[in-house]
Parts: C-alpha cells; sequence; structure tokens
C-alpha cells in the first residue's frame, strides 16, 4: 500500500524552483519580492504611509469630526486640542482635522490621474522612439527635449494660467509636464534590447512591430516606469500643492493641502498650526512615497537576484 505525499503548502508551492505552470511562476516572482521588500524596514514604512493615506482618502469624510465647509466665525484660530478640536480651526473656523482628511482625497485622485496619464504615454512614446529609430527616433526625443527644456513647476504654472486654475487643468498641466522622463527612460531601454535574439525570433515568426513592442519591448520596460512612477509620486503631490499654493489648483473652498498651506501663511507667527498641519502631511506623504519607491526600485532591480 503505497502512502501518498501530503500536498505541498502554499509556501513551498510559491517557492518551487520548477514552477509548472506561468500562473505558479508569477505568484512566485511576486511573493519572492515581497519577502525581498519586507526586510527593508523604511520601504515597509514608506508602504504603511501610503496605505494609511488610501484608507483616509476613503474612508474619511466618516472619520471627520466636522463638516470641512461649516464656518463659525466665534471659533476660528482654536488652538489645537481646545473645543474639542483636535488639529485647531483656521481662520473661518473651520475644522483643520476634517479639511485635512478631505483633502486626502483631492490629493490621492491628482496622483492618481497624472499617474494613470504620463505612465502610458512616457512608455508609448519611449518605446517607439528606441524600437523604431531613425527620424522618427529624432522627432520624438526632440519634441521631448523641448519639456526637459523648461522646469516642471515654472511650465506647469504657464499651462494652468493658460487653462485656468482648477483641479482638472491642475492635473493636464502636471501630466504634461512629467511624462517626459519616462519616454527618456523607456528609450534607453528599448534601445538595450531590440537587438536582442528573441526580438529577431518574433521577426521570423512574422510578428509585426506593433505586436513586438506591445508583446515583447513594453513588459520589459514596465518595472522601470512603476518604480520611476513611484518616485516621482512626491514631486507630483509638491506640483500640485505649488499650484493650490498660488491660487491655481483647486479653488476655494476645497481643502487641499496647497491651498490650505496658502490660507495659513498670513498666521504663520502667532497660530501657527494652520500652515504647519497640512504642511507636515504634504511632508509625510511625499516622504512615503519615495521610501516605498526606494523599496521598489531593490526589488524590481533585475540585476539584484530575485
Amino acid at each position: 500500500m503505497t502512502v501518498s505525499s501530503p500536498p505541498p503548502t502554499l509556501r513551498a508551492w510559491l517557492l518551487d524552483e520548477a514552477p509548472a505552470s506561468r500562473r505558479q511562476a508569477w505568484c512566485g516572482r511576486a511573493f519572492r519580492g515581497w519577502l525581498h521588500f519586507r526586510r527593508n524596514p523604511l520601504a515597509v514604512t514608506g508602504l504603511a504611509i501610503i496605505v494609511t493615506l488610501l484608507l483616509v482618502a476613503l474612508i474619511g469624510p466618516w472619520l471627520a469630526p466636522h463638516s470641512p465647509y461649516a464656518q463659525d466665525l466665534s471659533m476660528r484660530l482654536v488652538p489645537p486640542g481646545t473645543e474639542g478640536y483636535l488639529l485647531g480651526t483656521d481662520e473661518l473656523g473651520r475644522d483643520i482635522l476634517s479639511r485635512l482628511l478631505y483633502g486626502a482625497r483631492i490629493t490621492l485622485t491628482i496622483v492618481i490621474l497624472v499617474a494613470i496619464i504620463v505612465a502610458p504615454v512616457g512608455l508609448v512614446v519611449g518605446t517607439v522612439s528606441g524600437y523604431f529609430g531613425g527620424w522618427v527616433d529624432t522627432v520624438l526625443m526632440r519634441i521631448t527635449d523641448v519639456f526637459l527644456a523648461f522646469p516642471r513647476l515654472i511650465l506647469a504654472l504657464a499651462l494652468v494660467a493658460a487653462l485656468g486654475p482648477g483641479i482638472e487643468n491642475a492635473v493636464i498641466a502636471i501630466a504634461i509636464t512629467t511624462w517626459p522622463p519616462y519616454a527618456r527612460m523607456a528609450r534607453a531601454e528599448t534601445l538595450t534590447i531590440r537587438r536582442s535574439d528573441f526580438i529577431a525570433a518574433a521577426r521570423l515568426q512574422g510578428a509585426s512591430s506593433l505586436r513586438i513592442i506591445v508583446r515583447q519591448v513594453a513588459p520589459l520596460c514596465t518595472s522601470s516606469v512603476i518604480v520611476r512612477v513611484t518616485l516621482d509620486m512626491a514631486g507630483i503631490i509638491l506640483t500640485a500643492a505649488g499650484l493650490g499654493f498660488l491660487g491655481l489648483g483647486a479653488q476655494p473652498p476645497s481643502p487641499e493641502w496647497g491651498a490650505m498651506v496658502a490660507s495659513g501663511r498670513k498666521f504663520m507667527l502667532d497660530q501657527w498650526w494652520v500652515a504647519t498641519v497640512p504642511g507636515v502631511a504634504i511632508f509625510v506623504v511625499s516622504l512615503g512615497f519615495n521610501l516605498l519607491g526606494d523599496g521598489l526600485r531593490d526589488v524590481l532591480d533585475p540585476k539584484s537576484g530575485n
């Protein structure tokens, strides 16, 4: 009588050196990446900050103790911890904690919309430019150089001034000024792999250039794009906050963090919390994205051996 071996545990299945399917191989690679990622305490800290931001953006309106728009001039500039206001009130008597919680959704919306726009645009421009070369490469890269020639914030200010203030126009302006580095990076990686044997084999099998770019080239550039997007999140947040600070982003009474800093700068000496609290929020979230990006870079680096 033969005794059947017990089924493998999930961990053993994920760490199997000879995966039986593409799904098992993909899951195993992701699990190994997570094991490597969690060994970096700073990266885990960054992930915790971003997860907290996501939760606050999702359930912030239910956590807010007051309306972020309700004004009470009799309670204006109340210090933190006074009269039931945990983080104090602003110059119009609005609860800063409630505005901070609602503002997390605005910040996250801007970051996600910009990332959704710039990553595909930069990836397409970079892979097409690097794969075809010649005049296509020259034209696309010169257009990229034009955008890179201007400082990001200055160009965003000019675009928002032309389009008009508002969150939608701010997202468009930030996206237009953010995509060129992605295109440069994707082009550089495409130049290194377009002469590879597997690309030549795909051509011999009759694959079109579009299919090779979509199925062969772009996936190899995706990991670098993901890391660059994560690291750029801090810059996107700061640019959005800068536009809000100058009155070109979210418009009053929207509780956008940059606009909150702008409204509180007049009270910095005596009522420091009005501008400091949203400023600290911007700093913490930007730091979280930077720490997370550094951790993802270590995990997704093909030279790391994971």
